[in-house]
Parts: structure tokens; sequence; C-alpha cells
């Protein structure tokens, strides 16, 4: 058995790395605490997700209330299918439509976090880039061939691949994507903020994926004041018993 929990530590990392298509992910760093990032990741969300991917198992009540956000607040931000508060977060697209269009139907993203991981869709986020072979002319470092356009490449600017050498283990060369640069060099002065953004999306996408974290994250703190409390009363408890022995 200890061979075998061995192995699969061994493995996590390799297993990390493919998952990502062999490109190291970059940390997402995301708080889902901070209430003012996940306003933002859902104002994102609804702006340049929604137009094509659902998040059916989430309610605009329940985000409502967990984001400190009121039904008016709702209804004028983020609420643009649907005036019901109590209505789950569904698109008017057509689901074979949209197959027509991008060649598969977008997914759901209700629990997309939890399926790929933050760091997984923090890094697919920054990592787009043209490719003219492509259907919507960008292709994606993690994502190879990915079907879907470049949402954000308003507030990212556009990318392109920096191509580099690179030998296998058989002595053979290859070309291989290196890095990636802005083609205006312009479009440096938004990339703290573009990170950002991304930050907030990944993080509204995360809470998305378990609501009950932030509640399980504040009880937690609660759990662990009462125990901390209960260790004190306790070792006064134990002090008065042994009093008497010692």
């Amino acid at each position: 058995m200890r061979r075998v929990i061995l192995a699969l530590t061994l493995l996590l990392p390799t297993m990390a790395f493919a998952a990502s298509g062999g490109i190291e992910l970059q940390h997402a760093d995301n708080d889902i605490s901070d209430k003012a990032s996940l306003q933002a990741g859902a104002k994102l969300f609804v702006n340049y997700c929604m137009g094509c991917h659902s998040a059916q198992y989430v309610r605009f009540s329940r985000m409502g209330k967990d984001l400190g956000l009121s039904d008016d607040e709702l209804k004028e931000n983020l609420m643009f299918s649907t005036e019901k508060v109590g209505e789950t977060m569904t698109i008017a697209m057509d689901p074979d439509e949209a197959k027509r269009w991008f060649g598969v139907t977008p997914p759901d993203l209700s629990v997309i976090a939890r399926a790929r991981g933050v760091d997984w869709l923090y890094t697919y986020l920054l990592t787009f880039y043209l490719d003219p072979s492509r259907p919507w002319g960008v292709n994606n470092l993690v994502f190879k061939d990915v079907g879907m356009p470049h949402v954000l490449w308003e507030q990212q600017g556009w990318q392109k691949p920096v191509y580099g050498m690179v030998t296998d283990d058989e002595g053979k060369s290859h070309q291989v994507i290196k890095s990636l640069e802005l083609v205006n060099p312009a479009d440096e002065a938004k990339a703290d903020q573009y990170k950002k953004d991304v930050r907030d999306l990944v993080n509204f996408l995360d809470y998305m994926g378990e609501p009950a974290k932030l509640e399980r994250k504040s009880l937690g703190w609660k759990v662990m004041f009462f125990l901390f409390v209960f260790l004190i009363f306790a070792y006064l408890l134990k002090k008065e018993y042994w009093r008497d022995i010692h």
C-alpha cells in the first residue's frame, strides 16, 4: 500500500503538467472570501461568458445573497435574460445552433472550476494567441485547437507566439512555442488590469462550483475559535481535577 501511495504521489505533478498540455500553469491566487472580487467576476461572467455559456445549477437569488447584492442590484447589473431572481443562470442560445457555429455545444460553466481547477482556468484565459489556421483566428496554449473565440481580446490585446527549437530524447529538433508576446506593445499597459479581471472571473467560477465554500470557510473559523476556547476550559478543568492528587 505504501508503494502505491508513493507512486501516486510521484505521478501527481506529471498528471497536472499533462492536463495543461505540457504548459506550466500560472497560479490564480484567488480568494472567494473577497466579495468585491466576486462581484467584479460576476459582472464579467454575465457580460462576456453568458452569451454562449450557461450556469444552470446556480440561481441569481443565491448568488445575490452570497455576494451581498440586493434584488434590484441583480436585476440592474447582472440579469439580462430574466426578471425573476429565483431563476437559474440559463441562456437563450439554442444548443443545436451553438454546435453549428462553434463545432461543439459550449459547456455549462457551473462546475468548470471543480473540473479544470482554478490555475488551469487562469492560465487558459491568459494564453490565447493569434492562429490564422483556426476558425476563430486564435488558439490556446493549454487547450490546443480551442473552438472558442478570445472574447476578452479587447481587455488583453492580441498575442502572437514566439517560436524556438527544442531537441527531444531521440536527438530530433522540433519547433515549439516558447512564449507569447503582445502584437501591440502599447497593450502592455493593460496587463496588470487584465490579470486582475481574469483573477476576478476565475474567482467567481470557483465560487459557482461550490457556493457552500463561503459558508464552510466562515464556519471553519468559528469552529477553530470554539475549539480554542474549549481547550482552555479543558486545561483548567484538568488542573482542578488533578490538584488534589498532586
